[in-house]
């Protein structure tokens, strides 16, 4: 009787902290993106379902969700053919993408058992938020350019030159994700895995520093940005004679724009890329949950901040849900730098 007691409370320990320690899940202290292996089964019994996964796939859905409903009213609207919603569809691609990866990702590590699935999805996710990110930088591009060669930019040339920095970052998306598809894993080598298994520490520290040089640019073309609205509102002060009230409200409100778009995207991902090039596949597997989830919730607003404060999309949500469209509500035409 008290060694059947002991057993139940050794077990129930064991569920309290199974899920926080790494060992419970791959036993080399990384993050298993891939299936749980065979020893490792009798501890995932004590909690079957990661509650970090549980609320990885919750995020995908809701990822999949928004950014499903973005990629539709592009696809189905004729009017959204500019430049800049060509790009606003990438990044909702490319999120909607991860948002259905993540849910895969669920669906393959607790229902089916294959590392080659595993690493298929895993390549997939890889893609899916590298494409993210570079549409991001794509934007920032066309954000500049808008403002820069204001009078030439709504051209034939900046179609195509949209869709060539398009091509090139999936292009280059899509390399960095069949990297560990073709072979670059540590699946035959644990001792190479990093933080995130069965990526190898040198593929991380590829994705880590891809990321910083977009950042990087993307803080610079932004600086830029900011001077260009600055410029302009001064201008447009001193034309219209009222200096002091309207140079100062349209310059705090571009600049409180711009800090805004780069704060979250910087708040997303800068935790998960330095950790990426810290951590070690020793360390506790929490420290590498808690840093992807809130990468993760970049997808989640990107849809907010880039498509849905835009006039000609929710002039179509509103269409596609309710069937009408009120006279009475403003439409116009925006610029990238508006949106």
């Amino acid at each position: 009787m008290n060694e059947s007691a002991a057993a139940n409370g050794s077990l129930a320990g064991l569920s309290v902290t199974s899920w926080v320690e790494a060992e419970a899940f791959n036993g080399n202290g990384s993050l298993a993106l891939s299936s749980p292996s065979s020893s490792s089964s009798s501890s995932l019994l004590d909690f079957p379902v990661n509650p970090w996964d549980i609320m990885l796939c919750l995020s995908g859905t809701v990822i999949a969700c928004e950014n499903a409903i973005v990629v539709a009213i592009i696809f189905y609207t004729p009017t959204l053919r500019t430049p800049m919603f060509v790009l606003i569809g990438s990044l909702a691609t490319a999120d909607l993408l991860a948002g259905v990866g993540l849910i895969l990702n669920f669906v393959f590590q607790y229902v089916i058992s294959s590392e080659t699935i595993s690493l298929i999805t895993v390549g997939f996710l890889v893609a899916s938020f590298t494409a993210s990110i570079s549409s991001l930088l794509a934007i920032t591009v066309d954000r500049y350019l808008s403002l820069y060669n204001a009078l030439t930019y709504v051209s034939e040339k900046t179609l195509h030159y949209v869709h060539l920095m398009l091509v090139g970052a999936w292009g280059a998306s899509l390399g960095l994700g069949l990297l560990p598809v073709l072979g670059w894993n540590c699946l035959d080598d644990a001792e190479s895995c990093s933080i995130v298994r069965p990526l190898r520490r040198a593929n991380v520290t590829l994705l880590a520093g891809s990321f910083f040089v977009i950042f990087a640019l993307m803080l610079s073309l932004y600086v830029r940005i900011c001077k260009i609205v600055c410029r302009h509102a001064h201008q447009i002060a001193l034309q219209q004679h009222f200096f002091a009230a309207s140079h100062y409200v349209a310059t705090k409100k571009g600049v409180s724009t711009l800090a805004i778009i780069l704060g979250t995207f910087g708040a997303s991902w800068l935790p998960f890329a330095v950790y990426c090039l810290v951590g070690e596949r020793e360390y506790p597997a929490v420290y590498t949950y808690a840093t992807l989830l809130p990468a993760t919730y970049n997808s989640m607003i990107n849809p907010i901040i880039y498509a849905y404060r835009n006039a000609e999309i929710q002039r179509s949500i509103y269409v596609l849900f309710c069937g009408c469209f009120h006279a009475n509500v403003s439409y116009r035409s925006r610029s990238p730098s508006e949106v």
